[in-house]
């Protein structure tokens, strides 16, 4: 496996490719037992993985009628690897009954946020939190002051920010420095390029959510796939529509196209293309199947031209996959 990448100012070194371990207990329908999410996420550590995404909003059902916390599952099945392994959880997001999403970043909502993912996880420290959404009532020096405090009582090592732009990055950064950013980038959402070369003139990493669209962009789709039973947001998604699937087919067709030339498949070269954009860039995939976890983890292996790169890029803004689904 192609060399592990920093993550910014941390001090840790980690795989190229990230484990998201959401999947596991949320939002992808039923919840996995306790036990078998815990063999689950020992399995990609054995795969090779060494950076773990959770956070403290990850809870579902499992079939049997148990909460799953996913918070739970990963401290458990991370114990043994402590000193192997970084683990990133989340704060300022709660998630309402009705679905919708209450942000709050305040320094009260930070620390009771943080307390209830040590206790969680069962850490004496978390290794990277990130502000998983932007409070538009709290200043980014107030949450960067927080994060500086918690550092200074060694309940925190690292903070990072979710779905920021430039300027709230730069003005949290300036007060407390941040080591990462988690952003989307994906074939079909290509918005959050622009922060690429932000971060790495600062030094920051920058870790890339859903970079496999849902799994839209793993395999060919079909629309009237079962996905996993009980609530699988998927479902509501509009590209897993026929018509999402169709307009499809020229992105497919490109998919098909490198990954014959690099005898590869279409999750590898997703992943393969993120990696060429820079080497802060650390994609974070989901799976809890453990053939794919060491397939998408062999995508650092492929190496991807400048020209090749170049011409992903090119087809891509002449296909607009952004409107995918939508009318």
């Amino acid at each position: 496996m192609t060399s592990k990448r920093s993550l910014g100012g941390s001090g840790f070194d980690v795989a190229p490719i990230g484990y998201g371990c959401m999947g596991i207990s949320h939002a992808h329908g039923y919840a996995m037992e306790f036990d078998d999410g815990v063999r689950t996420v020992r399995e990609a550590v054995e795969a090779g993985y060494t950076y773990f995404d959770t956070a403290t909003t990850y809870t579902g059902i499992t079939r049997s009628g148990k909460s799953s916390i996913n918070e739970e599952v990963v401290g458990t099945a991370l114990a043994p690897y402590r000193e192997q392994v970084v683990a990133a959880t989340k704060f300022g997001v709660t998630i309402n009954a009705d679905h919708s999403l209450t942000l709050d970043s305040s320094a009260a909502a930070i620390r009771a946020t943080v307390e209830k993912s040590l206790r969680q996880l069962g850490f004496d420290h978390l290794d990277l939190v990130y502000q998983a959404r932007i409070d538009p009532n709290t200043e980014p020096e107030a949450v960067a002051q927080t994060m500086a405090e918690l550092m200074a009582e060694g309940k925190v090592l690292n903070w990072g920010i979710s779905e920021t732009g430039e300027e709230y990055l730069r003005r949290a950064h300036a007060v407390t420095p941040v080591v990462a950013i988690q952003n989307v980038i994906n074939m079909s959402r290509r918005e959050h390029e622009a922060m690429i070369p932000v971060t790495q003139e600062l030094g920051i990493a920058f870790t890339v959510f859903t970079p496999l669209m849902k799994g839209f962009l793993s395999a060919r789709t079909d629309p009237n796939r079962l996905f996993r039973e009980g609530d699988d947001y998927r479902r509501m998604m509009t590209q897993f529509s026929a018509k999402g699937v169709a307009q499809a087919a020229p992105l497919y067709a490109l998919l098909d196209e490198y990954a014959n030339a690099h005898d590869a498949t279409w999750a590898q070269i997703c992943l393969a293309w993120l990696l060429a954009k820079g080497p802060n860039l650390i994609p974070v995939a989901g799976t809890t199947n453990p053939d794919r976890m060491r397939e998408n983890l062999a995508a650092a292996d492929i190496v991807l031209t400048a020209a090749e790169l170049a011409d992903i890029d090119r087809r891509l803004a002449e296909i607009k996959p952004e409107n995918f689904g939508k009318e």
